[in-house]
């Protein structure tokens, strides 16, 4: 991939406090700034006060939209005439094939055989063309390059992108508006794209603030990747988190290597107790990559840390609400 295609900057990082300012400017027009919710009993059970940036209502159900439409809306013309190829397993395939019908051109999503029927669903309703692949990242990856070839589209990838990363970036500068006393900020991790963007444009707002990534711990990449200083991939992962099992991309780690503070794991049933919080008491249907936020603020590991007890203002991202009902009824059941 070309340096021009990936969007790197001139600077240390892929995306920095300008480029995520020109991705607010850029897709204000068409995104939902999203509210932020409390609960008092939420604080009450974790000892903290908690903000939650309720990403779930977004446009597509998901944070994903604010990088599609940045990137899909920073395309020349001459570029963005034969369309954008993406390979995803849900939420950054509906939001691209949103952004693209917004701007009215083809959206090719290469989608693995296993991801959920509920984001297959959102990408036929916002018009993208779905291509089937095996639900390895080799696959997918090696079919992605088919249609990039027979279509001439341009390659937009789920996290690994400047521009995608300037998009997600700019849920900071929203929440540190609404909720300008936070001191902490909890995100999923999965490829990277999300809490880059977040750690970038927080720590130029506030260097003090603190950012931790939440992740499962059977997909523990990014975690073991801090602990060995280098990018860790693993030969499978196992979560009911469907959309955190991607591995870090090369743009993304040095932002997570530097600016993320620490990476708490938690377990696939930490994730549905929070999944059942959210429902119970903040009446939000969270799907489970997006209420590991909280699952990670409640966990011991958290909770007991000395090195976290100053954290008395976090802001949780509630990443996205697209749930297969199917799966979570089961999961309840569990």
């Amino acid at each position: 991939m070309e340096v021009e295609e990936r969007q790197t900057r001139k600077g240390k990082y892929a995306a920095d406090i300008s480029s995520i300012k020109e991705a607010e400017a850029r897709i204000r027009p068409f995104i939902h700034k999203t509210p932020v919710l409390s609960s008092e009993s939420l604080d009450a059970l974790s000892g903290r006060r908690l903000f939650f940036k309720c990403e779930l209502f977004q446009k597509g159900g998901a944070f994903k939209f604010r990088g599609a439409c940045n990137a899909v809306f920073s395309l020349h013309d001459d570029q963005a005439t034969k369309g954008v190829v993406t390979h995803s397993s849900g939420n950054h395939a509906a939001a691209l094939s949103l952004a693209a019908k917004l701007r009215g051109i083809p959206a090719y999503i290469v989608v693995p055989k296993n991801a959920p029927k509920c984001k297959v669903e959102n990408v036929k309703r916002y018009g993208g063309q779905i291509i089937w692949s095996e639900p390895n990242m080799q696959s997918r990856e090696s079919t992605a390059a088919k249609v990039l070839q027979d279509t001439g589209a341009v390659l937009l990838h789920p996290y690994n992108d400047g521009r995608i990363i300037s998009g997600q970036g700019t849920i900071s500068l929203e929440l540190l508006e609404q909720a300008p006393q936070i001191d902490t900020i909890v995100a999923p991790i999965s490829g990277g794209g999300l809490i880059s963007g977040v750690a970038l444009a927080a720590k130029t707002i506030n260097p003090a603030i603190r950012v931790l990534a939440a992740e499962p711990k059977g997909a523990n990449d990014a975690a073991q990747s801090k602990a060995a200083g280098k990018i860790v991939t693993l030969p499978e992962t196992n979560t009911v988190a469907d959309g955190l099992r991607a591995f870090i991309g090369d743009l993304t780690w040095p932002v997570i290597r530097d600016l993320v503070d620490d990476v708490i794991t938690v377990e696939d049933n930490e994730i549905i107790e929070a999944m059942k919080l959210c429902y119970e008491i903040l009446k939000i249907g969270v799907e489970p990559s997006g209420a590991i936020g909280l699952a990670a603020v409640l966990s011991s590991s958290f909770r007991e840390n000395p090195a976290w007890k100053d954290c008395s203002h976090i802001g949780i991202i509630l990443s996205g609400g697209n749930v297969d009902l199917g799966v979570l009824w089961d999961s309840f059941k569990r």
